[in-house]
């Protein structure tokens, strides 16, 4: 079954659940599933991969928009996009720790050879291909920014 079958049978069993902050989450995964599907070259197509794109983009999407709630002391609307965070999070691949993140960027940068700051671009386009998914570009940028700085 893929991504799209899976979304597709949860928004029911959500539905049967009444759950929904999950429901609202997930018709929301859809729409976005069926734009891309019938988006021009698409040919009604749409890849678990491109799938698990679009989902990384609303999960970081609803983690920008909780933060800025709380910074503007709406804990209520935080709590409820962070709730529809966690919903999408579970169709995501496991991320990777701060340490483990840490260990797979040493191995990439003494992979491209990156001796400092300069070298940032190499590495960053190593790292956003080999751990695409398994954590955030922000995570990756500011521990290789860290490493290559010292």
């Amino acid at each position: 079954m893929d991504l799209f079958e899976q979304v597709s049978a949860d928004i029911k069993a959500a539905m049967l659940a009444k759950d929904k902050v999950k429901l609202e989450a997930l018709r929301n995964v859809k729409k976005y599933f069926l734009e891309a599907k019938t988006a021009p070259g698409a040919n009604d197509t749409l890849t678990d991969d491109a799938a698990l794109k679009i989902i990384q983009k609303l999960v970081k999407q609803g983690k920008d928009s909780a933060q800025i709630y709380t910074e503007q002391n709406r804990s209520d609307l935080a709590e409820a996009e962070l709730e529809q965070v966690r919903a999408l999070e579970g169709y995501l691949p496991k991320q990777l720790s701060p340490e483990e993140l840490e260990a797979e960027l040493k191995k990439i940068i003494a992979e491209v050879g990156a001796s400092g700051p300069q070298d940032m671009g190499k590495v960053m386009g190593a790292a956003t291909k080999a751990l695409s998914g398994k954590a955030e570009g922000r995570a990756i940028s500011e521990t290789v920014k860290r490493l290559l700085a010292g």
